[in-house]
């Protein structure tokens, strides 16, 4: 489809000019990301950057851009007759058309007021004049009798807003100082101003500059909704997840608006429904983001303290993948506390891919990310493309002697790679809710070390920490710097008798036997332990895996955002082909872990691979999403994240 713009000529003349080119307005530095993620994918995209909406409409209205998303009363707006823009596509939130349409009123839990009560509070909202920061509250505190105005004879609005918040940040309301004084740089309704827009009124809320933030439910980050409350027209509270009975107001979806032109507007529907793009993916919800990443590098998140083992590689990673073409590094280096902490950041923009397990990869996937590339651990199908993802055997390790077997495991001690790990947690505690039929394993169990677990639980009681003697605040944790944490550090908590049973992978035990291994392994030998396993009395050898074992399950993946995967997958390839098993570098190797076991990556892995599809249940396969969704059946074993992300919403 070719769009025909309209150039005048000499005289009266003018000719038509094909062009295929959509030029997209964005108005800050997220959405410029979004945009140019959504050109790389499709060439008929450009972007154009403009302050703010109303900059937008203008640009349109002039040719110098051809399309933008608005929310209703900015559409409204744009269809007057000094602009003459209409919507042609509304936008499909997907399972659930409401979240995306509400406006409420959040505030951190246990503060203690309600919505009768905001009179002399500090107050965040997405920008003056939008349905859900300032039509919709406003005029419920207006209708409710809670705020006063007599009328505009009276007094300007603003000012009756004014006069009765103590501080706000209203973005646009520039000239009332009380309205402006807790905006964070100014007080536009830009991206110049930190606390606009959605994301932006939560970030006003969340930092404590504000009391009660009014937005769109769709902005609270699902990793923070746990923290927050609605406060209802009744003056009640309620969970986040009561948005629909707890509300202020319904608003109408965000809208692609575009010119009067047939052929733009048919342009534009067939270019965006070839690349399939999520609409709002280009809708304002700005929050402050770090500087771009250059289409050539990548932000990798790992896992523990900024000063801890991850961290440390990472930041030798980043180091030797400096590019003198681009005189940046091809890895940047963010740092979580947890994978769940590192997921938040990939969701919001912080941070940009990392390798986990399957368990945690199904909590990725809960969150909407995708699965990027997987490890593989056979060096012959490392040069096959498109072979079966790489898998691994979930065992259940004894040592050899103690008289354990998996009928008479009740009341023992075990050991675990970590709450939520597929080979450590999922697998195992599946095969024993199967058999119990009781979700509260501490009942199973006596004791052990799960990291990751309530720090009160027996399920921390046996964890080792970072080894300190005093101030360790890192036992338990699910992290590097926790000595039982991992595989390695599973099968050492009963190597060294701190539990009876350890749920690993099957190579684990002849990675750190026989001479392999950490300083903490040596002098262990492999005939020292065996397996159990369900259906079998007794144990057997360690190398009888494949006859004694609980699960074969998927290999770890990298987790990663949709609109970047491919992005990922480039570098990560040209990373593997510098320092990989085969690699060129002598100073790093990325499948090597120097100063502890399985950083970053697993240190068994060959090289990393495709994934063919987005689909993370289709990662997964069936028996691992039926076995995960049986173990879901116990609430205690969902992560806090994912509880949050199966709130509906749009994002």
């Amino acid at each position: 489809v070719q769009r025909y713009t309209y150039v005048p000529t000499l005289g009266n003349l003018s000719f038509a000019v094909p062009t295929t080119t959509i030029k997209w307005c964005v108005i800050s530095e997220l959405e410029l990301r979004k945009c140019n993620d959504l050109a790389v994918r499709s060439p008929a995209f450009t972007c154009v950057g403009k302050m703010d909406h109303d900059a937008c409409i203008t640009a349109i209205k002039a040719g110098e851009a051809d399309a933008v998303t608005l929310a209703d009363e900015y559409i409204y707006k744009a269809g007057l007759r000094n602009y003459d823009l209409v919507p042609i596509i509304a936008e499909d939130y997907r399972r659930n058309a409401e979240a995306c349409s509400y406006s409420v009123a959040v505030a951190k839990k246990g503060t203690g007021f309600g919505l009768k009560d905001l009179k002399g509070k500090k107050s965040c909202h997405t920008g003056l004049g939008t349905s859900e920061g300032w039509i919709f509250p406003i005029g419920t505190l207006l209708s409710k009798g809670w705020m006063s105005w007599g009328g505009a004879d009276n007094q300007p609005l603003l000012q009756a807003v004014s006069d009765f918040f103590s501080a706000s940040c209203v973005p646009g309301a520039s000239g009332y100082q009380t309205l402006c004084q807790l905006c964070k740089g100014d007080c536009s309704a830009s991206s110049a101003n930190e606390y606009f827009g959605g994301a932006g009124a939560f970030k006003c809320l969340a930092e404590g500059a504000g009391q009660v933030a009014f937005m769109n439910p769709a902005d609270i980050p699902a990793s923070e909704r746990n923290n927050y409350e609605l406060l209802c027209g009744d003056t009640t509270r309620m969970p986040v997840e009561n948005f629909k009975t707890c509300n202020l107001g319904e608003q109408l979806a965000h809208a692609v608006v575009t010119r009067r032109d047939d052929t733009l507007s048919e342009l534009i529907w067939t270019s965006l429904t070839t690349v399939r793009a999520k609409i709002c993916c280009l809708v304002t919800r700005q929050s402050k983001q770090p500087r771009d990443s250059t289409t050539t590098s990548i932000r990798w998140c790992a896992v523990g303290p900024t000063n801890g083992p991850e961290t440390a590689k990472c930041d030798l990673w980043s180091g030797n993948s400096f590019q003198p073409e681009s005189g940046t590094p091809a890895i940047e280096c963010q740092t979580g506390s947890t994978v769940e902490e590192c997921f938040k950041k990939i969701m919001r923009q912080e941070a940009d891919a990392i390798a986990v397990d399957g368990g945690q990869v199904y909590t990725a996937g809960k969150c909407g990310l995708v699965p990027a590339m997987v490890e593989q651990y056979d060096e012959g199908k490392c040069s096959t493309p498109g072979t079966a993802a790489s898998s691994y055997t979930a065992v259940a390790v004894i040592k050899k002697g103690s008289g354990v077997t998996w009928g008479n495991l009740k009341g023992k001690r075990s050991c675990h790679t970590g709450i939520g790990r597929t080979a450590g947690w999922n697998i195992p505690m599946g095969h024993i809710h199967k058999k119990t039929n009781n979700c509260d394993f501490t009942q199973f169990f006596s004791s052990g070390c799960a990291p990751g677990a309530d720090p009160t639980s027996p399920f921390c009681r046996n964890c080792k920490g970072s080894g300190r003697t005093v101030g360790d605040e890192a036992k338990c944790k699910p992290s590097a710097d926790e000595l039982y944490y991992g595989y390695a550090g599973a099968f050492r908590c009963l190597a060294e008798g701190a539990g009876d049973v350890a749920f690993i992978k099957h190579t684990i035990v002849g990675e750190n036997t026989n001479g392999n291994g950490p300083d903490w392994a040596r002098g262990l030998r492999s005939e020292e332990f065996e397996l159990i396993c369900p259906g079998k009395d007794g144990s057997v050898p360690i190398n009888d895996y494949e006859s004694c074992n609980l699960a074969t399950v998927p290999a770890h993946a990298v987790m990663t955002r949709l609109a970047i995967k491919g992005r990922v997958v480039d570098v990560l390839k040209d990373q593997q082909a510098r320092f990989g098993r085969h690699g060129s570098s002598d100073n790093f190797r990325l499948f090597e872990s120097v100063d502890g076991k399985n950083l970053l990556f697993k240190d068994s892995t060959k090289c990393l691979q495709d994934v063919q599809t987005d689909s993370y249940e289709s990662f997964l396969g069936q028996e691992y999403m039926t076995a995960m969704k049986s173990l879901r059946q116990c609430s205690d074993n969902t992560p806090d994240l994912e509880k949050s992300c199966t709130f509906q919403s749009c994002q």
